[in-house]
């Protein structure tokens, strides 16, 4: 597109519903899991392979879109997907087993990886470079506001109707999204792209090993489980091997020189630090305020709403307004520290919290999130060229999921690790002699030797353990965001007026 082509509003409204159908489906369906065991009558580890199955054929897809676009057309590509991951959905709600589950979701997975590479691409391409800002800021509104309010949506979808409507709901928004596509997005003549397939099966092996062991991670106990010990030698042998074999290989399924770019590289590494400190949080929300403060689910689900209206807001705003005032990297800087500071916030709670005491730190990272994603994707890409587009949203795309899972994985690897750790540390001061323990037999009237009193203590050393297990984690992921701080300084300033990303054509 030339910078004096109109913004046509029909095709970002359907790539940016599109955008968020693909990042919801990863978060709405976790509030459901529950009425999924009931329904197919599984355990909890094969509950586990419902969101595994999505997340790791999607992570090993995403990397092709630039060779798929380059193949088949962007237009063609994004069409295609769309189609196929809104029948793969009606297939997911159609479930009749945890096989056939399964294996929809896969299907899912694949179609989807190709929707939010694609989608940020065709925004760039949508707008002209002095305002990409806002661009990006739709974008956002997809990527990082839906997955916060996937909770609240499919808790609702799920109490009032069904675990089933958390898929068919895919439906008429891609229906939708598709008829407004078709009549808006150009045709595209397919270019020959040899296809290197040994760097393929290498790289799914790679990716798909690293997604499983941090996936699996938690449910099988780390490295004490074989199944995990497998998954790491694939990972590092697999990714060692594809390293080898595509540096310098021009045919290569994916293009290693983008990382040459300084920005780039930066901004990844900034987005995969990012992902502890915003997705590890949201991961153990749930479980805090439903499994240690009793919240019904709907309560747990509004909980996200204040957060992902700020971050919604701030986006906005930043891509309209602050990027054109200030340099993008002091807004990173700035969304990484408030992001930080919402988590800490969090660390301060205890058993007796509240909802909005709980609400006003999620605001306060939402709106971190809001001033460090618009900024970091423009920066990201200022240098990208509309050629090389589709193949480094893809990359942008597969680190910002492995960010996530790796957030994830160590958020819940935490809570349990140091739940252990207080529950021997509270357990060793509760002694007959203790003359805190001893006032609390008294108060409640209950012979301290007894067994309603080791009833009770144990519940009580329980919930403390926990209480603090989480306070860890909050403060875990708070400096995570603050980490992130000095890659800002490798990142390269915007020479395009005002700091409005450059973009080569």
């Amino acid at each position: 597109m030339t910078e004096t082509s109109p913004v046509k509003w029909g095709v970002v409204l359907a790539v940016v519903m599109t955008a968020i159908l693909e990042v919801l489906d990863s978060t709405i369906v976790n509030v459901a899991l529950p009425h999924m065991k009931a329904a197919f009558g599984i355990t909890s580890d094969q509950t586990v392979w419902i969101l595994t199955s999505y997340i790791v054929s999607a992570v090993a897809a995403m990397p092709l879109t630039g060779l798929m676009a380059r193949r088949y057309g962007r237009r063609r590509l994004i069409m295609t997907a769309i189609i196929g991951f809104t029948v793969s959905s009606a297939l997911c709600g159609a479930s009749i087993s945890i096989g056939m589950m399964v294996a929809c979701r896969i299907l899912q997975g694949l179609f989807g990886a190709f929707l939010i590479p694609l989608s940020q691409s065709i925004l760039f391409d949508s707008f002209p470079v002095e305002k990409r800002g806002q661009a990006m800021a739709l974008f956002g509104l997809g990527v990082i506001v839906a997955p916060i309010l996937g909770p609240t949506v499919g808790a609702i979808l799920t109490e009032h109707f069904s675990w089933r409507a958390v898929f068919y709901v895919n439906i008429p928004v891609a229906v939708l999204a598709l008829l407004m596509m078709a009549g808006g997005l150009p045709k595209e003549d397919p270019k020959p792209a040899p296809i290197d397939w040994t760097g393929l099966i290498l790289m799914v092996l790679a990716v798909g090993g690293l997604q499983m062991m941090l996936d699996m991670g938690e449910s099988k106990d780390w490295f004490s489980s074989h199944f995990i010990q497998v998954s790491l030698l694939v990972f590092v042998f697999a990714g060692a091997a594809f390293l080898a074999h595509s540096l310098g290989n021009k045919h290569s399924v994916v293009d290693l020189k983008l990382f040459a770019d300084r920005s780039f590289a930066a901004a990844n590494i900034a987005m995969m630090g990012f992902g502890l400190a915003m997705f590890g949080t949201i991961a153990i929300l749930p479980l805090f305020v439903q499994g240690l403060l009793d919240f019904d689910v709907l309560t747990a689900g509004y909980l996200f709403m204040p957060r992902g209206l700020a971050a919604g807001v701030t986006m906005v705003v930043t891509g309209s307004i602050l990027l054109k005032k200030f340099d993008p990297r002091l807004l990173v800087a700035c969304g990484l520290v408030m992001t930080g500071l919402g988590n800490i916030m969090l660390a301060r709670e205890n058993l007796f919290s509240g909802f909005w005491d709980l609400a006003w730190p999620g605001a306060v990272s939402g709106v971190g999130m809001g001033l460090f994603f618009v900024p970091m994707s423009t920066v990201a890409f200022q240098k990208i060229s509309r050629e090389r587009q589709d193949e480094a949203s893809g990359l942008y795309g597969v680190v910002r999921q492995i960010g996530s899972s790796i957030g994830i994985a160590i958020a819940g690897w935490q809570v349990s690790s140091r739940t252990q750790i207080h529950w021997h540390d509270l357990t060793a001061h509760i002694t007959e002699v203790n003359p805190t323990v001893q006032h609390w037999a008294e108060v409640h009237g209950i012979p301290l030797l007894s067994p309603a009193a080791a009833g009770q203590l144990t519940q009580i050393v329980a919930a403390q353990a926990q209480m603090l297990a989480f306070k860890d984690v909050f403060l875990l992921t708070g400096w995570g965001a603050f980490a992130m701080l000095p890659v800002v300084l490798l990142m390269e300033r915007p020479h395009l007026g005002q700091g409005a990303p450059a973009a080569a054509h």
